[in-house]
């Protein structure tokens, strides 16, 4: 059934979903709305921003930026993880640059000495996604940093964790062992995008949808990314679940939005020339702050209001410094995906089931039981 944005607003009820909508006609920038706290994220969360006209050199530049965060927890691991985005094959703008792991590689190079290893589980191809993006040139070019490529999906090592279906009955997913590994520091490699679904792709979406894994090319069709797009609340639990699971083991993340993607992300967008990049070890604060560059109302993101409720990181303007460039300075206005009025029923009511049980009413007070 279509969902227009006045009967969402109609049937919201709250004068803070119809801001909201005014704030998007308007361009004035985002508030975030109190949400109830279930665990508070502990300490002030350091975000960099750096714009520049070298993609390689500003995200080698943001990663520096925040070194004070990144080595302590670099120097206890054996190795490192960088997870790309290579949500397709062939459209570059969707996926990781090469420039943007040049720039990562760049930065560890005279901090860490241990092995790196490019990891992702693409919904196709991993494999064709790498040489299609020139990764593969990266080993060559970088000798001293013991650089491998590895397709999660044929790797086959997973951890199960359970998420819910469309009927909210468990269903178990698996993910890719290799990003839970206490030996490795993982590092997001994510690209400044709207999405078809979530409003908006950044770090934690990347590492949640990149997590689970497919069948490798050749055997019987499988793929447990599909389920997690069960539904409209449905895609927003299930990345928090699987941030939960996730989360202990994230090491920093960097944002390309040298050129970003509005509209008809995260695959078949238009690009935007944002010229930035921003880092942190706190992947909500570093999403926070890649929302507020693209003019987002953050109230409307579910999974990330929800990683932000239950503690996996600040996503509160006022727990987050910014080093760098001003967030005013960087500020662009991203043309959201056109099911957008669609995206934004997680927020409404649930008007698909009966009224609630176990309720009764007495005239004058409400009786559970």
């Amino acid at each position: 059934m279509l969902f227009s944005r006045r009967r969402f607003l109609q049937a919201s009820g709250t004068s803070l979903l119809f801001l909201s909508a005014r704030r998007l006609s308007s361009q004035a920038p985002p508030a975030l709305p109190v949400a109830p706290m279930v665990k508070e994220f502990p300490g002030i969360s350091q975000v960099s921003i750096v714009q520049g006209d070298d993609r390689r050199k500003n995200v080698c530049a943001a990663l520096a930026a925040i070194d004070d965060q990144i080595l302590p927890k670099l120097r206890q691991k054996k190795y490192v993880v960088i997870k790309p985005n290579v949500v397709n094959t062939v459209n570059q703008l969707a996926c990781t640059h090469a420039d943007a792991l040049r720039g990562i590689v760049e930065y560890l190079a005279p901090r860490f000495r241990g092995p790196i290893v490019i990891a992702e589980a693409s919904a196709g191809d991993t494999l064709e996604g790498y040489e299609s993006f020139h990764h593969t040139r990266l080993p060559g070019e970088y000798r001293d940093q013991k650089i491998i490529l590895v397709d999660l999906n044929r790797e086959r090592r997973f951890e199960a964790i359970p998420l819910i279906d469309f009927d909210l009955h468990v269903t178990p997913v698996r993910l890719a062992a290799r990003l839970l590994d206490p030996d490795a520091f993982v590092i997001c490699s994510a690209v400044m995008k709207t999405h078809n679904a979530v409003v908006a792709t950044l770090s934690v979406k990347n590492l949640t949808l990149g997590a689970p894994l497919h069948n490798p090319p050749g055997e019987k069709s499988w793929s447990d990314k599909r389920r997690f797009h069960v539904g409209v609340r449905q895609n927003h639990y299930n990345m928090l679940l699987t941030a939960q699971k996730l989360q202990p083991n994230w090491g920093a993340t960097v944002i390309d939005g040298y050129e970003g993607m509005e509209g008809d992300g995260p695959g078949s967008g238009n690009p935007v020339p944002s010229h930035i990049a921003i880092a942190s070890t706190d992947y909500i604060a570093a999403d926070r702050v890649g929302l507020e560059a693209m003019s987002i109302d953050p109230s409307w993101v579910g999974y990330l209001v929800y990683c932000g409720q239950v503690g996996l990181g600040n996503y509160d303007l006022k727990k987050i410094r910014i080093r760098g460039a001003a967030l005013d300075a960087v500020r662009k206005k991203y043309r959201l995906h056109p099911d957008i009025d669609r995206e934004l029923q997680w927020m409404g009511p649930m008007e698909d089931l009966p009224l609630k049980l176990g309720l009764r009413w007495n005239g004058e007070s409400k009786i559970f039981g």
